[in-house]
C-alpha cells in the first residue's frame, strides 16, 4: 500500500500593512533617533524608509560614518515595523554587515520589510543605501512580540 503525501502548507503570519500614522507617532516618540537626526522618507503596505544625513558627529577617528551608526539607523526602522502593529515587539536578535563606506554630507536611507510575523516572533529585513545607491549595509533583526502589550 502506497503512502499518501500531502503538501505541507507554510502558514507565516504577516502585518496586512504598516501605517503611517502609527509609524510617524512611533518615531517621534523616540528621543535617540531624533538626537541622531533620523526622518521619516516614506511609509507603503510592505515597507517603511527613514533617513539621516551623514554630519561630522556621526564619524569615527577615520574620518568615516560610524558603524554604530549605520546600525542605528537600521535598528530605527526595525523598531518602527515590528512595533507598527501594536503589540510590545523587542529586539532579541541583530545582525548588521557593513558593505561600504560612508562620510560626511552622505544620505542614507534604511528600507525595512517584514520577512514574516507570528504570534511571538517577527523577522525583518533592512537595507541601507546611499544616496549614490550603493548598499552601504544589511541589517537582519528577529523581535520578541508581546500580544496586548503595545
Amino acid at each position: 500500500m502506497g503512502r499518501l503525501w500531502l503538501p505541507i502548507t507554510r502558514r507565516v503570519l504577516t502585518v496586512s500593512g504598516f501605517s503611517s500614522a502609527r509609524v510617524s507617532g512611533l518615531l517621534s516618540a523616540d528621543p535617540y533617533a531624533s538626537a541622531l537626526g533620523v526622518e521619516l522618507i516614506s511609509v507603503t503596505d510592505d515597507k517603511i524608509v527613514v533617513g539621516l544625513e551623514v554630519g561630522d558627529s556621526h564619524v569615527n577617528f577615520l574620518g568615516v560614518g560610524h558603524g554604530s551608526m549605520v546600525f542605528s539607523l537600521a535598528d530605527c526602522a526595525f523598531s518602527l515595523a515590528s512595533n507598527n502593529a501594536g503589540d510590545r515587539a523587542v529586539a532579541i536578535d541583530t545582525h548588521l554587515v557593513l558593505t561600504a563606506p560612508t562620510k560626511p554630507g552622505d544620505r542614507l536611507m534604511a528600507s525595512v520589510t517584514e520577512t514574516s510575523r507570528g504570534r511571538t516572533l517577527g523577522t525583518y529585513r533592512v537595507d541601507v543605501t546611499r544616496d549614490d545607491g550603493r548598499i552601504v549595509a544589511l541589517f537582519t533583526g528577529t523581535v520578541h512580540i508581546t500580544p496586548g502589550d503595545g
